[in-house]
């Protein structure tokens, strides 16, 4: 990471300009509700965040005002698969796949330090039937019966094999991402115990809560959502939302995997990702909510192109399993994903998380570009306080 050299009268003034403007407005500008960072930018940690985001402490005019440091990718080589990034109280926490019974945290002030930040252990489980090949975390705040609260969803299994993977929900005791954590339930809407991976939660704008996942069902891995009446209790049925039907959703296996949500400008888009794991192919798709009802036949327009896939002169394959998160000032979104740099490593522990921005097309549809290099510095999402950088 570059360090960060100022000038210290400039940055006086402007501080001094800044604070002044503040007491004339009577406060910073407000995020606009449909950020999905909204509640990032300027709302106490206690407050409810976006569901496509993290909650952040707010970043002062003289913080922003400074240029933050630069990084590269990858931000995570270990447990870097399948990755989550939230954004809270001006730390950023990691979270990956570690194949094993328990879940790692990392944290940092900057988005780049998460490179050196020690894991730490946050839960860990003896359960035989969910013991063991946890993958896919993802981590929401969302408003629970005991009030806000941070709710790890994933998948786990038994130690034999990866097929009993089931989807689980644990809840922390307080507003700390590093909990501690209890374990709260499986998934189960139908009843039966059946494979379901890849969980993820989306939360509608009167309050309404509904689960997403992927399981297998003739033949193709599809996505599927369900209403909850809690973060760990579904009810009523579930719907097949999303199945594999263009070429490039196909090579390996009819996957799709991975859902996640972005909302912005009032509208709900959804990623997932497309292809078998296994193969450098392995990428995004984008659907969005076209209605009110996550669950009406018809309501997810799938997009006919993928939206981020292989690179290879970047040296970059594979990218995929994703998730968002904002900025610390709220102005920017950003995406944490997982990519191999050899087209063979496939499904390994070779899979590293990553990190780039959000850019916005003319028509409000999200712009994801493409997977940069090892090498390209990126520079630290926008509103980094100069102080986290070091």
């Amino acid at each position: 990471m570059t360090r960060i050299r100022t000038r210290a009268l400039p940055l006086l003034a402007a501080a001094l300009l800044a604070l002044l403007a503040l007491t004339q407005t009577g406060g910073a500008p407000t995020a606009r509700a449909d950020s999905p960072a909204a509640a990032e930018a300027d709302s106490p940690a206690t407050e409810a965040d976006s569901p496509a985001a993290g909650a952040g402490s707010p970043t002062t005019a003289a913080d922003s005002a400074v240029v933050a440091g630069t990084f590269t990718n990858p931000i995570v080589t270990q447990n870097g698969a399948d990755p989550t990034i939230i954004r809270y109280a001006g730390y950023y926490y990691h979270l990956g796949t570690t194949w094993a019974s328990h879940w790692e945290m990392r944290r940092s002030p900057t988005l780049g330090g998460l490179k050196t930040a020690a894991p730490t252990t946050i839960y860990s489980e003896t359960v035989a039937s969910r013991c063991c090949n946890f993958w896919a975390p993802e981590l929401h705040r969302l408003n629970g019966p005991n009030g806000l609260r941070w709710y790890l969803t994933y998948s786990a299994g038994v130690s034999a094999n990866i097929d009993h993977q089931h989807v689980h929900v644990l809840e922390s005791a307080g507003n700390n991402p590093l909990g501690p954590y209890t374990y709260k339930g499986q998934v189960d809407p139908y009843g039966d115990n059946r494979w379901m991976i890849d969980s993820s939660y989306l939360s509608m704008p009167d309050g309404r809560l509904y689960l997403l996942y992927s399981f297998w069902e003739g033949g193709t891995q599809n996505l599927y959502a369900v209403r909850m009446s809690n973060p760990w209790t579904p009810t009523g049925g579930a719907v097949r939302i999303a199945s594999p039907t263009y070429s490039w959703e196909k090579v390996g296996s009819g996957v799709n995997e991975g859902p996640t949500i972005l909302q912005h400008g009032g509208r709900t888009f959804l990623t997932f990702s497309a292809s078998h794991c296994d193969t450098p192919d392995y990428k995004l798709g984008l659907m969005e909510l076209t209605g009110s009802d996550p669950l009406a036949a018809g309501a997810w327009k799938k997009f006919a192109n993928p939206v981020f896939q292989r690179n290879d002169a970047n040296g970059v394959y594979g990218p995929g399993h994703n998730f968002f998160f904002p900025s610390p000032d709220g102005k920017e979104v950003w995406m944490a994903y997982h990519a191999n740099s050899k087209a063979t490593d496939g499904c390994s522990g070779t899979r590293t998380t990553r990190a780039q921005k959000v850019n916005w097309n003319a028509d409000g549809t999200p712009n994801f570009g493409a997977p940069v290099s090892t090498s390209t510095a990126l520079a630290e999402p926008s509103g980094t306080p100069a102080a986290a950088v070091r």
